[in-house]
C-alpha cells in the first residue's frame, strides 16, 4: 500500500465521507422525487413506495421494478428485474471485501452501506477502499434518497410532470459524475469502456438487466490486475 493511501486510511473519518457524498446526495434527492411521482402513477401507494426507497435503496433497481408493475408485470416479475439490476454490486463486493474488517459476517454486513457513489468515492488508486468515506457518503444519500421519496410520494401531484421539471435528466447525469470520479488511471478508463461497450452490444437483444450484470463483470478485469 503506498504511502497516500495509508495516510488516508487513518485520517478519513464518517465526516469526511459525509462531506464527499452531498453532491450525490443532493443529485440523488431529487431524482428519488421522480422515483416517488413515477411509483403513484404506476399504482403504488405512497407509503409502499417510501418503504421501498428505505428498504431497496437503489435507484436503477427501483426504477425497472416500477417500470414492469406500470406496464401490468407482477411482482415477482418486478423483484426478479430488481434483483437482476441490483447483481453489479456482486463484482463490487468481490473488489471492496478484502478492505473490510472481521469475519464473513462482518464484512457482509459493512458491505450493505454500497450503492454506486459510495463504492466510488471511497476507491484507492491501489486497488483498496476507505470504509469510513463509504459509510459516511452512503449514510448522507441514505437520508436524501429516502427524503426525496417522502416529497415525490405525498406531494407529488402538487409538483407537476418530472419530465417538465427536468428531473429525468439527473439519471444520466449522475451515473456521468460517478465515471470521472472513478476513472483515476488508463487501467480504470480501459475498465470502464470495457464495460461500455459490453452493455452497448447487449440491449439491442438481451432482456432488461442482463446488460448490466453481464457489463459489471468487466470490473473483474481491474480487480484481477490489481491484484497481480
Amino acid at each position: 500500500m503506498s504511502v497516500g493511501a495509508q495516510r488516508d486510511q487513518h485520517t478519513s473519518t464518517f465526516a469526511d465521507g459525509v462531506r464527499a457524498g452531498i453532491p450525490f446526495a443532493v443529485a440523488g434527492g431529487l431524482l428519488s422525487i421522480s422515483f416517488g411521482v413515477v411509483a403513484q402513477d404506476a399504482g403504488l401507494s405512497a407509503v409502499a413506495a417510501i418503504v421501498m426507497s428505505a428498504v431497496v435503496f437503489a435507484g436503477s433497481a427501483q426504477f425497472a421494478a416500477v417500470a414492469i408493475i406500470a406496464q401490468g408485470g407482477t411482482v415477482g416479475a418486478a423483484v426478479a428485474a430488481a434483483a437482476l439490476v441490483n447483481s453489479r454490486f456482486l463484482p463490487m463486493g468481490v473488489a471492496l471485501g478484502p478492505s473490510l474488517p472481521g469475519g464473513a459476517a462482518a464484512r457482509a454486513a459493512q458491505g450493505q452501506t454500497v450503492v454506486d457513489a459510495s463504492w466510488a468515492l471511497a476507491s484507492r488508486d491501489d486497488g483498496s477502499f476507505d470504509r469510513m468515506i463509504l459509510f459516511g457518503s452512503s449514510a448522507i444519500q441514505y437520508v436524501a434518497w429516502t427524503g426525496g421519496t417522502v416529497v415525490g410520494a405525498i406531494w407529488g401531484d402538487k409538483l407537476g410532470d418530472p419530465e417538465t421539471l427536468g428531473l429525468d435528466a439527473i439519471y444520466p447525469a449522475f451515473f456521468l459524475a460517478l465515471l470521472l470520479v472513478e476513472i483515476k488511471s488508463r487501467r480504470a478508463l480501459g475498465v470502464a469502456a470495457l464495460g461500455a461497450l459490453i452493455a452497448l452490444a447487449l440491449v439491442p437483444f438481451a432482456p432488461p438487466g442482463v446488460p448490466v450484470l453481464v457489463a459489471s463483470l468487466a470490473s473483474l478485469v481491474g480487480l484481477h490486475r490489481s491484484a497481480r
